[in-house]
């Protein structure tokens, strides 16, 4: 019932903002939105495929929670120089339920007509659609690929960054720097679920190029990770202590706060009806941390006939090796202990390959359906409530979503 009504709510605002979305604009107020009602289901339910930060994916049955969101934003122009901006998002996330995030909320100072600052809550630009990676109708594929968009799990940040705008003949180049504080909920799926939070001091840089039907952004991002609530590893943690191997307790914890970095490069084109997407990233511990090293990439072609744009993907996640060194003397303890730890500084390993279509039916409004063919290796992938032994079961996941902004 509960779902029936989420659906019922989304499209009734979306009609109804679609009818009157330019009655809301008087000149300085500007409201707009975007969202997707999306159905899913999968072959299995002996582990379950979700989006990065869920706690609930979909099994054998269909479910609305993996793709439907409703997002909002409002845009205030004060004066010629100064503005304000609030974008709200509803989607399923760490807890297993329906819940609304403040995703922006910023002052922004135009200095001139290059240059301009922003103050408050903005998206960290790690990613090639860090802007609009919510944003179903802006996108070809249903979602970003989880082997690539799950390396980091900071998606906003509190602070101030900058931007630099400017043209090189046909070349527009685009520059962002930031410094903030991330703070958030995480959903850690292990075979003890936990729902951590975190604070993470960080600070970036993007640079954006577009020239012609080509756009390649590089980012980079560093983050003092800190996690206190971890409820198994640290646990882990208090039994190594108790036998002597405090070092070893403390390179695996993010209690204290570890530095991590994340590097990554992309690019589109859209040319003569063909799409092209690509993205490339490492996640790396600068400091020892429990969580593995991983280089991550997908690729997408995609050809438009008409409204149709049918698309193919391929995605993959791999370890790059571990931040921790286990001492020698770690060969005297229990092997169950041994076990537990060789387990955790292990890195997940997964590729996918996915089929889909887009059908721009309507204006501001798209309809995809998308097959997935999940294969989880290392640690059962990314998949979540997985038997206590992993699962290297390929998982097949279809997918039916309608896009739409106003």
């Amino acid at each position: 019932m509960k779902k029936q009504l989420l659906v019922a709510v989304i499209l009734a605002a979306m009609a109804t903002m679609q009818a009157h979305a330019g009655a809301l604009d008087d000149g300085n107020l500007s409201i707009s939105g975007f969202g997707t009602v999306g159905v899913a289901k999968s072959n299995s339910d002996t582990a379950q495929f979700s989006r990065y930060n869920q706690s609930e994916g979909v099994g054998d049955s269909p479910r609305i929670g993996l793709d439907t969101n409703l997002g909002l934003q409002a845009t205030y122009k004060i004066n010629d120089w100064l503005s304000g901006t609030v974008q709200v998002l509803s989607r399923k996330g760490p807890e297993g339920n329906f819940g609304t995030d403040l995703t922006w909320g910023f002052l922004k100072a135009k200095i001139s007509d290059e240059v301009s600052i922003r103050v408050g809550r903005v998206a960290v630009p790690t990613f090639l659609i860090s802007d609009y990676q919510n944003v179903g109708y802006a996108n070809t594929m249903m979602r970003p690929p989880i082997e690539l968009y799950a390396q980091n799990p900071i998606e906003n940040s509190d602070g101030v960054d900058i931007n630099y705008q400017r043209a090189f003949g046909d070349l527009n180049l685009t520059a962002q720097a930031f410094v903030g504080v991330s703070r958030g909920k995480l959903y850690i799926a292990s075979n003890t679920t936990t729902i951590a939070e975190y604070r993470a001091p960080d600070a970036g840089i993007s640079v954006t190029g577009e020239y012609g039907p080509f756009v390649f952004r590089a980012g980079h991002a560093r983050a003092n990770l800190e996690i206190n609530d971890l409820t198994a590893l640290n646990a882990l943690g208090n039994t190594l202590n108790a036998i002597g191997f405090r070092q070893l307790a403390s390179d695996l914890s993010f209690r204290d706060g570890k530095k991590i970095a994340f590097t990554s490069l992309g690019m589109t084109m859209d040319w003569n009806n063909i799409l092209l997407q690509s993205e490339y990233a490492q996640r790396r511990a600068k400091e020892p941390v429990y969580l593995a090293d991983t280089n991550s990439w997908y690729a997408m072609a995609g050809y438009r006939v008409g409204k149709f744009v049918p698309y193919y993907a391929h995605a993959s996640v791999k370890g790059a090796g571990s931040s921790v060194t286990l001492p020698a003397t770690l060969a005297a303890a229990p092997a169950t202990l041994r076990g537990a730890i060789n387990s955790l500084v292990s890195s997940q390993e997964q590729t996918t390959d996915l089929v889909g279509v887009r059908w721009d039916f309507a204006k501001s409004m798209a309809l995809k359906i998308q097959l997935d063919r999940v294969k989880p290796k290392a640690k059962s992938g990314y998949l979540i409530h997985t038997p206590a032994a992993g699962t290297t079961k390929d998982v097949n996941v279809v997918a039916v979503g309608l896009d739409f902004v106003f």
